[in-house]
């Protein structure tokens, strides 16, 4: 049973930084890309970042680069964000999700984990 694990999540004021963590199990984690997606409320679904088996390829949304950084521990099985300088637009649930490398679709996903910024 593939399961997908956040956590990391809460209140942060802005400016400052959170460290997400999404903690994979019954599935072979090396071949998989990993994303990083965000919901605020009313509205719709984004994605945040991704990064490949390797780790050594990522892409990131305008809104967050320069500013978040993904990184994973193969040998974990967990996938990191590293959240900085955040903002009051930051605010939303936190979502990990694994593709297949070579995939076109992220088909795997975790319950996700709230991240709260205060002005």
């Amino acid at each position: 049973q593939v399961q997908l694990v956040e956590s990391g999540g809460g209140l942060v004021q802005a400016g400052g930084s959170l460290r997400l963590s999404c903690a994979a199990s019954g599935l072979i984690f090396s071949r998989y890309t990993m994303g990083w997606f965000r919901q605020a409320p009313g509205k719709a679904r984004e994605l945040v970042a991704t990064i490949n088996w390797s780790g050594g390829s990522t892409y990131y949304a305008d809104s967050v680069k320069g500013r978040f950084t993904s990184s994973r521990d193969n040998a974990k099985n967990t996938v990191y964000l590293q959240m900085s300088s955040v903002k009051a637009d930051d605010t939303a649930v936190y979502y990990c999700a694994a593709k297949r490398a070579g995939g076109t679709i992220f088909e795997r996903w975790g319950q996700g984990t709230q991240v709260t910024v205060s002005s």
